[in-house]
């Protein structure tokens, strides 16, 4: 319980272990939406450099 108090009581061990909490959260974030967007991503055509004739 000596730790908690700590870690309240010092702005150090606070703000340090608060951004590291963000940094992971950012990092959890990302990971799970780069996931989701290569799973569920439709395949596309390939685009031709010429273009189609039109009559």
């Amino acid at each position: 319980m000596e730790l908690f108090k700590e870690f309240f009581t010092d702005p150090v061990l606070f703000f340090s272990f608060t951004g590291l909490a963000v940094l992971l959260g950012i990092c959890i974030f990302y990971v799970i939406y780069f996931i989701r967007n290569t799973v569920n991503e439709q395949p596309r055509e390939p685009k031709s450099s010429t273009p189609k004739p039109s009559h």
